[in-house]
């Protein structure tokens, strides 16, 4: 054997170099490492602008992302492999070993390439607007696993000079550990079908699960993990396959209906239901929200009342106070009147006699949709003493202190 590199030194060395043959091939394979790292660099240098004078010229976005990945400029890799190959004959001792390491290489640089054109596919997908109703990163991470599995397997059978059918058979045997070993795989690849199926779950959804604290907003969909942002900014990652066995709430029926569910009651002291006395409906024509309903109804009324005896049809505070209010949310431009919309009498309880509001505000986030919800009930809690009805609250040690939690207080 003749060093590759017997032009670069002095015959004397090369003598020198001749007479220790394992020096010499140390010699040569780094030589000849060194050459081919040479190529590929070259080869990178020549083709790179040549590629972005393509991409400047193509203007294809997909062509730009594949090019931000360096997918192209990573299939120089497998150069200093195919050099190899060319030289190894020149070995006899280390041909062989020669040709399973370029194998190996070539083997992980394909898989490396694998790995940036699967990025480069997903980032490109997260820009149309299909991206977001039906997700692929779980699709294309378990595209990944088996390159890294096919991948491994080539690797190993080129180390043992074996087929890589022989050792996926042998594998067979394995079934029961690999079952084990890519258990939550398998139930996050089976999960992410349903879900993309169905459209269960979509990134930028607001979703709740309290058994896993989150409340928040999808920001990824994966195999393994689907990521919420709370709304307290915190992260939390619930696991994919969680998603089918066990129950959560997706409020992106809320915004896409443009309607938020309003649904709080009032707790009424059942002591201050009472009919109304001819005072009384006067004083409450004049709110212009109740004049044709108390127009409607007065005649009748005043001469019910002035009777001085009960009777079925007599108006009640309470029946006034929710008309009123229920006129009072038909006037509100902010919810949704093409919505069920009422103020409803729920059964007594022993804290008073609930009145519900039901309504859908307009407004669906968060901030908004709490500042108007305050609005209302900041107005009727106002207004109730109005209709000469008291709210009922627990006594505190503010009205056990003053004698303030009688019947008639």
């Amino acid at each position: 054997m003749v060093p590759f590199f017997e032009f670069l030194i002095p015959e004397a060395a090369v003598d020198f170099f001749t007479r220790h043959p394992s020096l010499l091939s140390l010699l040569n394979i780094a030589f000849l490492v060194f050459i081919s790292l040479l190529v590929a660099w070259l080869a990178k240098k020549i083709a790179t602008p040549l590629l972005n004078f393509i991409g400047r010229s193509a203007k294809l976005r997909w062509f730009d992302t594949f090019m931000k990945n360096h997918v192209f400029t990573k299939l120089f890799n497998a150069v200093p492999s195919f050099v190899i190959f060319w030289a190894a004959h020149y070995f006899s001792v280390w041909h062989s070993w020669l040709l399973r390491l370029a194998g190996c290489v070539l083997v992980v640089v394909f898989i490396d390439v694998a790995r940036m054109i699967n990025k480069s596919i997903l980032e490109y997908y997260e820009t149309l607007r299909i991206a977001k109703s039906r997700p692929i990163k779980g699709f294309m991470q378990i595209a990944m696993i088996l390159v890294y599995c096919f991948g491994a397997i080539v690797i190993v059978s080129i180390l043992l000079e074996k087929s890589p059918l022989l050792l996926v058979s042998g594998l067979g045997a394995m079934s029961a550990v690999i079952m084990l070993i890519f258990h939550d795989t398998i139930l996050g690849l089976v999960a992410g079908v349903q879900i993309t199926a169905n459209q269960s779950i979509k990134k930028g959804d607001w979703i709740a699960m309290p058994q896993y604290g989150a409340d928040g907003e999808v920001i990824d969909i994966a195999l393994h993990t689907i990521r919420v942002r709370n709304w307290d900014n915190t992260i939390v990652f619930v696991p994919t396959h969680k998603f089918l066995g066990e129950s959560f709430v997706n409020w992106s029926g809320m915004t896409q209906a443009g309607g938020r569910q309003i649904l709080r009651s009032l707790l009424i002291d059942v002591t201050s239901i009472r009919p109304l006395t001819g005072a009384e409906l006067e004083d409450l024509r004049k709110i212009d929200l109740l004049k044709d309903f108390i127009n409607e109804k007065c005649p009748l009324d005043r001469e019910k009342t002035s009777s001085g005896s009960p009777d079925p049809g007599q108006l009640t505070n309470i029946g006034a106070f929710r008309e009123y209010a229920r006129a009072y949310l038909r006037r509100n431009e902010n919810l949704r009147q093409d919505m069920m919309l009422q103020v409803r009498q729920l059964p007594q309880t022993p804290n008073g006699l609930p009145i519900q509001v039901y309504a859908f505000s307009k407004l669906t986030a968060s901030v908004q949709y709490e500042s108007l919800q305050a609005d209302i009930f900041d107005h009727l809690f106002a207004v109730v003493g109005l209709f000469g009805l008291r709210l009922y609250q627990n006594p505190g040690s503010y009205d056990i202190r003053n004698g303030k939690f009688g019947a008639g207080n």
